[in-house]
């Protein structure tokens, strides 16, 4: 599953798509806020898009729900079929690509998926306040695979179109229709490294 994204999302063009989907940035925010990454993994720290007032904001995060119990590991992909998220804490999760691996032997092929037609994605998620002496995190929701991501891996993490962002953050629309792959054709796909022989 995704464990592995990567954060070059230039903040000229962050401001503008948010412009064009008329979504309100806060204006105490600057290009300190989004941090370029070219490998953001589990546990790190990286920002998330959340509702603050009329505006949205980047909050700075841990990658991954801590775990449950003592012997589970950080909950980083949440299964959405089935579920409400009314009550819970949504975001969503910039980022100009995500990674996913294939092969048995170490290290395994990485493959870079992209999203065709805007600038970066955003990945539907939900976030959770800082409790204890573990930080604010954050996890990302996932579903069956779309056309794209079925040749590579059985599970994607879940991409809306930008006109879908403000949906998920003020969930306007049923989480039916927002949680669903994305249409043949709207991810692109490169082999970054190959598996090893």
């Amino acid at each position: 599953m995704c464990n592995d994204y990567e954060q070059h999302i230039a903040w000229t063009e962050y401001c503008r798509m948010m412009g064009s989907l008329a979504l309100q940035t806060s204006s105490h925010q600057s290009e300190l806020d989004l941090p370029q990454a070219d490998d953001i993994r589990i546990n790190d720290p990286a920002p998330i898009m959340r509702v603050a007032g009329d505006a949205v904001e980047l909050a700075s995060m841990t990658f991954g729900f801590p775990p449950a119990g003592p012997k589970g590991g950080p909950v980083f992909n949440f299964r959405s079929e089935g579920r409400q998220f009314g009550n819970s804490k949504r975001c969503l999760v910039p980022a100009s690509a995500f990674f996913e691996f294939t092969g048995t032997k170490y290290p395994k092929a990485k493959h870079r998926f992209t999203f065709n037609g805007a600038p970066f994605m955003a990945i539907a998620g939900l976030w959770r306040e800082a409790a204890g002496n573990k930080p604010p995190s954050f996890t990302m929701l996932t579903t069956d695979p779309g056309p794209d991501v079925a040749p590579y891996h059985n599970r994607q993490v879940v991409i809306l179109q930008p006109e879908k962002w403000s949906a998920w953050l003020n969930l306007t629309k049923s989480e039916r229709e927002l949680l669903r792959p994305l249409p043949a054709g709207s991810l692109s796909v490169e082999m970054v490294r190959p598996e090893s022989h």
